[in-house]
């Protein structure tokens, strides 16, 4: 018992676990063996601001045309587009931008099969963000007559998106044929194949 408490002596006066309160740190550091100091790390540079860009997706198609879709539109087939909604995505002084959504409908039975539980009789293909809502609705949806890109054909006033003028004008969104940027006050609308439009006034 005498050996182990000495043994045991020794291991608090060594580690200094023994002491009733916490030994105080000193200012400065005791020299120790410079191989033993870890080098200190490089500053981290502070990241520059990030202005997020528009959204790519937001009506579920994009891009120029059906290349680069990833998988395919399985079951269930989603039934034939009867419907386009245009809605205000994004409002600026000089500018707004719009998105345009195909809709299938009226099929409650449809919309529930594929995620929607709230009742609605009309729906997109998909639900936003699914891996088959672009591919889904490049089967149906056909291609801008104006970019050829798949996604519905904008007017501003009838008149093509070609840029902004001191009217109600529109320009094609460069990633998204279901985005259009629009200026100025007017009707814009969206129409894909078939005669299936919809349209946003701005005051």
């Amino acid at each position: 018992m005498r050996v182990l408490s000495g043994v045991m002596i020794s291991v608090c006066v060594v580690a200094g676990a023994c002491s009733g309160a916490p030994e105080e740190l000193p200012t400065h550091p005791r020299a120790a063996d410079p191989s033993l100091i870890p080098d200190e790390p490089a500053p981290t540079p502070t990241p520059a601001p990030v202005v997020a860009p528009l959204p790519s997706n937001p009506g579920g198609g994009g891009g120029s045309g059906t290349s680069g879709l990833s998988g395919s539109c399985g079951a269930p087939e989603p039934p034939s587009l009867t419907r386009v909604k245009v809605t205000l995505l994004n409002a600026q002084p000089t500018q707004r931008v719009l998105d345009a959504t195909p809709l299938v409908g009226p099929d409650g039975a449809y919309c529930r099969l594929i995620g929607y539980t709230d009742g609605r009789l009309y729906c997109p293909l998909r639900p936003e963000g699914h891996p088959e809502r672009s591919a889904c609705e490049a089967l149906q949806v056909g291609r801008a007559t104006d970019t050829g890109r798949m996604g519905p054909t904008w007017t501003a006033g009838g008149r093509p998106c070609l840029g902004k003028t001191d009217r109600a004008s529109c320009l094609n969104h460069p990633d998204n044929q279901f985005l259009v940027i629009t200026y100025g006050t007017g009707t814009f609308q969206a129409c894909l194949d078939g005669g299936i439009c919809d349209r946003y006034v701005t005051p």
